[in-house]
């Protein structure tokens, strides 16, 4: 008795589970189509800006790019797509510097894994969200990334801080001197000697009264 009870329940299920997948075919049916009519829409064509199609070099206005060639994206490339050579200069200073000489870039093997981009230092490199790379020729797919004649973007030097001037200290007015004795006269000072002691001697007889 199981037996014909799981046959009928499992018979139910696979009934079921046809009518959902029908009913979405049903849905789908009639749904308004939307066809794009490519390459005769490439100007209003809009592409999602997450889109992986190609690795560039990003250059500025000077012909600058921000590439220190350190070789991390080549490194972590898992088919080697990235090829970097580099060269040693001397600077100003007399020092030895390591620059870029050429970035090559195979699109053709290219996983688009994004790992050359998310572990670069500098932020030198990035995927645009351009599809239209096909050739007649694999040679075309292997791409040089640095401009003719670019170089490396000098960081700019933090300016230095004003130095606040410290405020100017305040005078103090000279103390006002006094006006010096005028000179006694001999006479008068006789007279004031006298008149001193004449005053002690009653001080005198007045305590011993």
């Amino acid at each position: 008795m199981s037996s014909v009870s799981q046959y009928f329940k499992g018979l139910f299920q696979g009934i079921g589970a046809l009518l959902t997948g029908m009913s979405v075919t049903w849905k789908e049916l009639f749904t308004k189509k939307i066809t794009q009519q490519y390459p005769e829409n490439r100007a209003t064509l809009v592409i999602s800006d997450r889109f992986r199609g190609e690795l560039v070099m990003p250059h500025d206005l000077n012909n600058e790019h921000a590439c220190t060639s350190c070789g991390i994206c080549q490194m972590n490339c898992p088919n080697g797509t990235i090829v970097i050579k580099s060269k040693t200069i001397e600077t100003e200073e007399g020092k030895k510097k390591k620059i870029l000489d050429e970035y090559y870039y195979n699109l053709g093997s290219c996983t688009f894994c994004n790992l050359c981009v998310l572990t670069c230092p500098s932020d030198a490199i990035k995927f645009e969200n351009t599809f239209e790379s096909s050739v007649f020729t694999r040679g075309k797919l292997n791409m040089k990334l640095n401009h003719l004649g670019s170089k490396l973007r000098e960081k700019k030097k933090p300016e230095p801080k004003p130095v606040a001037e410290k405020p100017a200290a305040v005078q103090t007015p000279p103390a006002e001197s006094k006006p010096a004795a005028a000179p006694v006269e001999p006479e008068k000072k006789e007279n004031i000697i006298n008149q001193e002691s004449a005053d002690s001697a009653t001080s005198d007889n007045v305590t011993k009264e």
